[in-house]
């Protein structure tokens, strides 16, 4: 009897060691958790915050207001340029030296010390050969490809929102299977604690079993661990206060579009996805640069326009000790001559990009294409996973009722038993990894296709 005696000591030393370590950690959190802050968010509401609280999507609605800002000041240039100009001088006396610098003379100036002028000019765009329109078009285009910017971001974000959600939602599930084999694990351990007792089994089945239950116990720790950390990461995504406990109110289990209905999102991505209107967005913003460009081959013609008063009056000789008034209107023409050369190879440059940029938007539809096709058949792929895996489950259940009824009758070995155990807990997991990559493809192949904005 000693020598069971020594076994049962050692291995139960061992279980203490790691129980003790998961009621500590377990103690700890449900302090940590009694201070903090808990929110209840379906997947839904994930998707509602992130869009509308996340940092970076922030960011980018200032640098849309930013180019709107940019589009106005263009507009703005059409109109007349008016500038008003007024200066006041107090000169000093006339200094005349004569022979040399030997005779020095200083009079005041004639006919005043003082001078003063004030004056209002305007000048007006006429016509440049469409640059300012190409210019006006350019920043149209520019505002436009912020706010396509802004909707890709905030995407982006709710697309890792929803990633670290439905992760949140594996482990979870991972934490509940991990739970339901603990109880298998320490019933299986009590159950041949007592046919060790009896004899009926060695001490290596013993150990065997106690460190099946210690490495369940620390699978355990570590989920739960896990979604802690995928819980901080949410937190930031949709920017909540520091530590917020998420209390996840669907399941990995919720509904699924059925394949079929995702069609027309592969059928639109060549035109509708993000990278395929940014390209297209960069096309049209090539062609105002090419417009503007070309403008430099035209002339320029504005109507200017202006107003003054001045003191004294210099226009008569000698000047004479009063203000006067006077003012213009006409047309100023410009051409540049040297444009014929030096525009050649600007304008064979920007259409050189301009052709550029049209093969990288074919490409980019065709890679965007591409992809969507892949989403589709894995999100296809996924669903046939779940049925197999719920099939899996039963049959792992059923292999595992059989296995472990004929260990206790000293039919199997306890290696076939675990083995059974762990297939069984495997199927589980099978089956939540499934559902969740069958909802993150889906949300994949919406951002993919633009539509997840």
């Amino acid at each position: 009897m000693k020598p069971k005696l020594n076994g049962l000591t050692h291995g139960g030393f061992s279980g203490i060691i790691v129980a003790l370590f998961l009621a500590l950690n377990l103690i700890a959190a449900a302090q940590e958790n009694g201070t903090r802050q808990v929110e209840d968010l379906s997947l839904n509401d994930i998707l509602k915050l992130a869009k509308e609280r996340n940092i970076l999507v922030k960011a980018m609605e200032s640098e849309e207001q930013a180019a709107t800002a940019d589009w106005h000041d263009a507009k703005n240039n059409a109109l007349p340029n008016i500038s008003a100009t007024g200066n006041y001088q107090r000169f000093t006396k006339l200094t005349l030296y004569n022979d040399g610098l030997s005779k020095v003379v200083s009079v005041p100036k004639i006919p005043s010390q003082d001078a003063a002028d004030i004056a209002l000019a305007a000048s007006f765009n006429l016509y440049s050969g469409g640059r300012q329109k190409a210019y006006k078009s350019e920043q149209y285009f520019r505002k436009d490809l912020a706010a396509l910017n802004t909707h890709e971001q905030t995407a982006y974000i709710r697309l890792q929102a929803v990633n670290q959600y439905l992760e949140m939602l594996k482990l979870t599930d991972q934490r509940r299977y991990l739970e339901e084999q603990l109880v298998r694990a320490e019933t299986r351990e009590k159950n041949i604690k007592s046919l060790y007792v009896n004899q009926k089994v060695t001490r290596s089945d013993l150990l065997r079993a106690e460190l099946n239950v210690s490495a369940v116990k620390l699978n355990l720790i570590q989920a739960q661990n896990d979604i802690e950390i995928s819980n901080d990461k949410l937190d930031v995504l949709i920017n909540l206060p520091e530590h917020t406990r998420i209390n996840l109110v669907d399941s990995a289990n919720m509904g699924k579009p059925e394949a079929e209905s995702l069609l027309p999102l592969v059928t639109k991505t060549r035109d509708s996805s993000f990278s395929v209107i940014r390209a297209a967005q960069n096309i049209k913003i090539q062609n105002a640069r090419l417009e503007n460009v070309k403008s430099n081959y035209s002339p320029s013609v504005s109507l200017i326009s202006f107003y003054g008063l001045t003191y004294p009056n210099n226009l008569f000789f000698p000047p004479a000790d009063q203000a006067f008034s006077i003012g213009f209107v006409g047309m100023r023409i410009q051409y540049n001559i040297s444009a014929f050369y030096h525009n050649k190879n600007k304008v064979k440059s920007a259409r050189n990009r301009m052709q550029q940029l049209q093969f990288l938007r074919q490409n980019t539809a065709d890679n965007s294409n591409q992809e969507a096709i892949a989403l589709y058949t894995k999100y296809k792929e996924a669903l046939n996973r779940i049925d197999v895996a719920r099939q899996s489950i039963e049959q792992a259940r059923a292999n595992l009722k059989i296995v472990s009824a004929k260990y206790f009758n000293q039919l199997a070995l306890l290696t076939d038993l675990l083995d059974a155990d762990d297939l069984f807990q495997g199927s589980k997991f099978d089956l939540v990894q499934a559902q969740v990559n069958a909802h993150l493809i889906y949300y994949r192949l919406l951002f993919t296709s633009g539509n997840l904005q």
